[in-house]
């Protein structure tokens, strides 16, 4: 599964803040040609990510775009203006149905193929942001092989829905507990709604590690102040790391006698927890190797 603890914003129209964009903390870039760019920007936008997409892009960083739907009538542009040999993705907004991904992804292999590059190498990151997506999630999730994440968007689903959003969030708990349940079904990851709050440090770690028990791998960001903590908590902690050890070590001893279980520390360790270990095992290592401890 991809590495995408965390996926920073940046305003497409924005010249400085993609140019600053290029040292941020963050395992993706999103340059964002959608919300938060106003409808009299759009076009200097695209024409901004036709300029600075190709060269936002690093060893270790994925960059994507996030284009805008596909009823604006501004999605094929926008992926004919981002498209290019160094962009990771797209996230595509306000998928409603398979329909919108499948779409995408022929409006991708038109310019990769105009442009030489390997079929399906650009990714799509569909956003959940509606009671029909909610609904058709599983076959958005399975739409395209190159549909590498889901990503639940709790602002606009509750606009969709007529609730009102509120901090504790109980008005997103269904389709939030579902995202990452449907993800991990299509072997997927699933990415967390962003906290807009950027000057409450507290409630950001509170409602991510809220989604890392849910089976998040991630959380979009809109604030670079933001960086540290969320890749933080999707980063394994030390004090893990180091009992994920001592399970796969004592675990390969009983192994070699032929015991299929064994106790360690007072409590019961079988195939379920020895297998967990490997995983956070092999996150840590990818995560070190990206030069990168969170």
């Amino acid at each position: 599964m991809e590495l995408l603890r965390s996926l920073q914003f940046v305003p497409g129209n924005r010249r400085d803040m993609l140019e600053k964009s290029r040292g941020f903390r963050a395992d993706a870039l999103v340059v964002d040609l959608e919300d938060s760019v106003p409808d009299s920007e759009k076009a200097a936008a695209r024409e901004l990510a036709r300029e600075l997409v190709p060269t936002l892009a690093a060893p270790g960083r994925k960059t994507l775009a996030r284009v805008n739907s596909l009823e604006t009538g501004l999605t094929a542009a926008e992926i004919r203006a981002v498209v290019s040999p160094g962009l990771y993705g797209v996230s595509l907004g306000k998928v409603d149905s398979p329909w919108h991904v499948e779409e995408c992804h022929r409006l991708l292999s038109v310019e990769e193929e105009r442009l030489g590059m390997p079929a399906g190498v650009v990714k799509i990151i569909p956003w959940i942001e509606s009671a029909a997506a909610v609904l058709r999630m599983p076959d958005i999730a399975a739409a395209s092989p190159r549909v590498v994440a889901l990503a639940f968007g709790a602002e606009d689903y509750t606009n969709d829905m007529g609730l009102r959003r509120t901090e504790e969030g109980r008005e997103v708990s269904l389709p939030r507990a579902m995202t990452p349940i449907v993800a991990r079904v299509a072997g997927i990851v699933a990415l967390d709604t962003p906290y807009v709050r950027f000057r409450d440090p507290e409630g950001l770690r509170r409602e991510s590690e809220e989604a890392l028990s849910l089976g998040y791998k991630g959380k979009f960001t809109i604030h670079p102040g933001q960086l540290d903590t969320v890749n933080a908590v999707f980063s394994p902690r030390e004090e893990d790391v180091a009992q994920a050890r001592r399970v796969v070590e004592a675990w390969e001893r009983a192994e070699a006698q032929g015991r299929g279980s064994l106790a360690l520390d007072g409590a019961m360790v079988d195939v379920p927890v020895v297998k967990r270990a490997y995983n956070l095992l092999r996150l840590a290592q990818e995560i070190g190797a990206k030069g990168d401890e969170g």
